[in-house]
């Protein structure tokens, strides 16, 4: 792994593969590292032939973080978005787009398959409308068009989301407090074994845990609003993906987004929630190889 400059900040990432290969660019979630990405995950889709870039977001593990004045406030930000007001925030999913193609200028990459996930999904959106000449093909990972009618989580994964570790200073506290958040959000069908996810979550603690970016990025969503008029600007071949059991962003988000974005296919996964689990990573990895493939033979509209 290594940084680099972009768009005004530092940015951590790491590239696999051949660097001739095509890029496949991928973009985490909220307050989440590059490291998940799981290892398999990505050499799966090395060795079918891609360059594969993995990168903290702003505000996470060892990117830059954006220092403010004052902390932004979740409840008032979701109370201005119901009122219909404008929301105060450090940055937007803009500035997180703008983030993800400085990425590719520093590393001299013209165009790339954009993958996200969650948030990331919603940022390979906004990458996929605003710079489509960088776009080879979008694939968005249990995202939303950011239409409230649709994107409303379970109450159990929405408690789980807003919750805090007893002691946000003891690394073990906030271990036991993540093992409990992932274990709501994840896929009943593909459970994952407990030791093995406590491994990677004390993992990502270690490396870098930074709650105050995790709120403002939250913050950052809710200020970005509605994309659905975006998404209808997207040209790159798109597939979506999402979990028939998702608890934190629901199926119908999914629906929604591939309704939005011409010409997009829709990949529903029965038993799976808001995780990588084990189980699912080769279904992922040929899913998305196969669409990557296909969109470079495919005719640019």
């Amino acid at each position: 792994m290594t940084s680099i400059a972009a768009n005004g900040i530092t940015i951590e990432y790491e590239s696999l593969g051949d660097p001739a290969a095509p890029p496949i660019l991928l973009i985490m979630g909220l307050g989440m590292q590059l490291i998940a990405w799981p290892d398999p995950f990505c050499q799966g889709l090395v060795d079918r032939g891609f360059r594969v870039i993995r990168f903290d977001n702003r505000d996470c593990g060892h990117s830059s973080k954006i220092h403010v004045r004052r902390q932004p406030n979740i409840v008032a930000a979701l109370a201005a978005t119901w009122l219909r007001l404008p929301v105060r925030a450090p940055y937007t999913l803009d500035a997180m787009a703008a983030d993800a193609v400085g990425l590719l200028d520093a590393l001299a990459i013209p165009r790339a398959h954009i993958v996200g996930l969650s948030m990331g999904g919603m940022i390979a959106q906004v990458v996929a409308a605003t710079y489509p000449e960088r776009v080879l093909s979008l694939t968005s990972i249990m995202s939303s068009s950011g239409s409230r009618k649709v994107s409303q989580p379970r109450a159990d994964a929405k408690r789980a989301l807003l919750s805090k570790p007893s002691d946000p200073d003891d690394p073990e506290s906030v271990i036991e407090h993540l093992i409990g958040v992932f274990g709501v959000f994840g896929s009943p069908a593909f459970p994952t074994d407990r030791h093995e996810l406590r491994e990677r979550i004390t993992r990502s603690v270690r490396r870098g845990y930074h709650p105050a970016g995790v709120t403002r990025q939250l913050v950052a969503i809710i200020a970005s609003g509605d994309r659905r008029r975006l998404l209808r600007k997207i040209t790159a071949p798109a597939l979506v993906i999402h979990g028939a059991d998702d608890p934190l962003v629901p199926v119908e988000a999914g629906r929604d987004t591939a309704h939005h974005i011409d010409g997009a296919k829709l990949m529903v996964i029965d038993g799976m929630g808001h995780d990588l689990a084990p189980g699912l990573l080769p279904i992922l990895v040929d899913a998305i190889a196969a669409h990557c493939h296909e969109s470079q033979d495919r005719p640019r509209r």
